[in-house]
């Protein structure tokens, strides 16, 4: 993808259990004397797609006096554990050596890039089922409901603008009294609350771990054993590579808890329904991750082969088609091989940059600017099929084509996209709260279902200075995904959303556009 979009975070924990639950492996024969706070700096790394202003772990040692103990910072994962400084980097897992760990890394949907907002997010206190952390992947629609909720009660107050302090307040609460809760009823009391996309990771001092993900599957969540060795992550990727097989997704409203050393699952909440966010195939997971059983890759390049199917414009001797690097490149390759035409590296990405949408503010535009060369020996007089995974507000990719055609001197480009519209904001998790910021929604025709006209299509073509354009239909989408419709959240491309936050925000996002309100609709 091209767009400056940003998403939210990414989570991982791992725990040494007391009996074996299958033959050891590659996975838990990297454990050394039950430590596996070693592991877990790795299992970030592979999850820093999903984010890079912050990295953390909080691990638990029975006979330390810090029985829960959290290090966190600013930065990347490789910064904020001095992977670049052996010794540093070993002298911090030796002090937070445990047998069980939880780890995050950030981006910012809401709140500040400082370190306050890092995660894990601690809680101290002298009874040990109190002394817990968590991490937490997701957005809340209802954010702004619950913190006014609770500033009605008497003596709440927040320091942080961020929904995951809610629920370090709400954790908090059902854990009170003089006995420790079933974890169970402790997050079915959470689930009452909360509207949105929660996938939750919890270790207390007792040992205990959580993992939890929401009723609906809004975000992937997945998990595995091998041996004595059980892991969680946000992706399967971060656990096939430690060396885990036979990975499972943790199912909607499901918990896997640990105490006492000993695994087992538990219902916290019944799904009514499903509402998978298609946003994750189409561009933000790891192409290597499989998620609810749908391999990316795979998902991505049945894209590319519809969008071959739908193909009419003139395909001979002086077509190339070009991915927008990198997570178009499936896409691409498909719909080349589909038509027989040559699939290149037309504009070569500084891979130092990194992803720009997942940078600070204040480097982003810089950052963008020299993110992509153009390549005038593969592109000059050309036919070029720009293939995009999907288009959120079009600046960077108008640019892109511009480069093409004048630093490329290209004949023409036609961009193709492997995603329907994004007619409508996320307010589950991926930063694109208003209407205003969108490219596709000026365009919309009355009676619009999914599938843009001719019309507007020649008028979005006009705005991006390209000689044409496509993009799948929301039908199309669950084809290539190969999941139904009615389990997958499609807001962003119908305006209609799973929950009743969602649509209430919906609302709320369509009076601050008329109204010309900028800022994001949830908070």
């Amino acid at each position: 993808m091209s767009e400056e979009l940003r998403h939210e975070c990414g989570i991982a924990a791992l725990y040494w259990l007391d009996k074996p639950l299958s033959a050891p492996g590659r996975a838990s024969q990297a454990v050394a004397d039950g430590d596996v706070a070693p592991l877990l700096p790795g299992m970030l790394l592979d999850l820093q797609n999903r984010g890079q202003l912050a990295a953390g772990l909080s691990s638990y040692q029975p006979g330390r006096a810090q029985l829960l103990d959290t290090f966190k910072d600013v930065g990347t994962v490789a910064e904020v554990f001095r992977m670049s400084h052996p010794e540093k980097h070993r002298a911090i897992l030796r002090e937070y050596a445990g047998k069980a760990a939880i780890g995050h890394t950030r981006y910012a949907t809401c709140g500040a890039t400082d370190s306050r907002y890092a995660q894990p997010f601690e809680r101290h206190h002298g009874r040990m089922w109190k002394w817990f952390s968590f991490a937490f992947n997701g957005n809340l629609a209802n954010f702004a409901e619950m913190r006014d909720r609770l500033l009605a009660k008497r003596d709440y107050h927040f320091t942080l603008n961020t929904d995951t302090e809610i629920i370090m307040h709400l954790l908090a609460y059902n854990l009170r009294g003089d006995h420790a809760p079933p974890l169970p009823k402790v997050m079915t009391s959470l689930g009452r609350s909360f509207d949105g996309a929660y996938n939750i990771v919890f270790l207390d001092a007792m040992g205990r771990l959580f993992v939890a993900r929401d009723p609906l599957g809004l975000r992937p969540l997945s998990w595995a054993v091998q041996g004595n060795l059980f892991g969680v992550a946000s992706e399967s990727v971060a656990l096939s590579n430690l060396g885990f097989g036979e990975i499972q997704s943790l199912d909607p409203g499901d918990m896997a808890i640990i105490e006492d050393g000993r695994l087992r699952f538990e219902r916290f909440a019944q799904p009514r329904k499903k509402a998978h966010c298609f946003f994750e195939w189409v561009y933000f997971s790891n192409v290597a991750s499989t998620a609810d059983g749908v391999s990316v890759y795979l998902a991505r390049a049945r894209s590319g082969r519809r969008l071959a199917e739908l193909e009419d414009r003139k395909v001979d001797g002086d077509s190339i088609v070009v991915p927008v690097p990198d997570t178009a490149k499936a896409a691409a390759d498909a719909f080349a091989f589909a038509l027989g035409i040559p699939c290149v590296e037309g504009l070569i990405r500084n891979r130092y940059i990194g992803r720009t949408f997942i940078q600070p503010s204040a480097t982003r535009g810089a950052s963008a600017k020299s993110k992509y060369t153009a390549l005038p020996a593969v592109l000059e007089g050309k036919r070029v099929f720009l293939i995009e995974d999907s288009i959120v507000r079009s600046t960077t990719l108008a640019s892109l084509a511009g480069q093409i055609l004048q630093a490329g001197r290209a004949r023409e480009v036609h961009v193709r996209v492997a995603c329907p519209p994004i007619v409508a904001p996320c307010f589950y998790g991926i930063d694109m709260s208003t209407l205003g910021e969108l490219f596709a929604p000026r365009f919309l025709a009355p009676g619009y279902r999914g599938s843009p006209s001719d019309a507007m299509l020649r008028k979005m073509a006009e705005k991006l200075g390209v000689s044409s354009l496509r993009y799948l239909s929301v039908d199309d989408l669950e084809q290539c995904l190969q999941l139904p419709g009615e389990s997958l959240c499609r807001g962003c491309v119908t305006g209609k959303y799973p929950t009743r936050w969602g649509n209430r925000l919906m609302l709320h996002a369509r009076r601050n556009h008329a109204a010309g309100k900028t800022g994001r609709t949830y908070e």
